[in-house]
């Protein structure tokens, strides 16, 4: 397994901008594609965006395109999520996952979660 340690979430104004990081241990940070979910208490965890292995190709869930952008790298054991334009309807406990099997959307599917990271929009 991999272990996976999310930072970066916090409390921010609707429109402005935050950055996740989250740092993978224990396995060969490389052999995983890698993504983001987010759940709201009482909700189903929701695909948010996923990066294959070489950061080659992403894909994104339509309700955050053209304002979230992830990114990896590999040196450094790390994926990210650039988060701009934040709405109110953003706010959720925000998780990264690790998987094998491209994409990783299926959030039922995937073994190899963090802890999550709490992001908070005001109006």
């Amino acid at each position: 397994q991999v272990q996976l340690v999310e930072s970066g979430g916090g409390l921010v104004q609707a429109g402005g901008s935050l950055r996740l990081s989250c740092v993978a241990s224990g396995r060969t940070f490389r052999n995983y594609h890698m993504g983001w979910f987010r759940q709201l208490p009482g909700k189903e965890r929701e695909f948010v965006a996923a990066i294959s292995w070489n950061a080659i190709t992403t894909y994104y869930a339509d309700s955050v395109k053209g304002r979230f952008t992830i990114s990896r790298d590999n040196a450094k054991n790390t994926v990210y999520l650039q988060m701009n334009s934040l709405k109110f309807d953003d706010t959720a406990v925000y998780y990264c996952a690790a998987d094998t099997t491209w994409p990783p959307i299926h959030g039922g599917d995937i073994r190899n979660w963090g802890q999550g990271t709490l992001v908070t929009v005001s109006e």
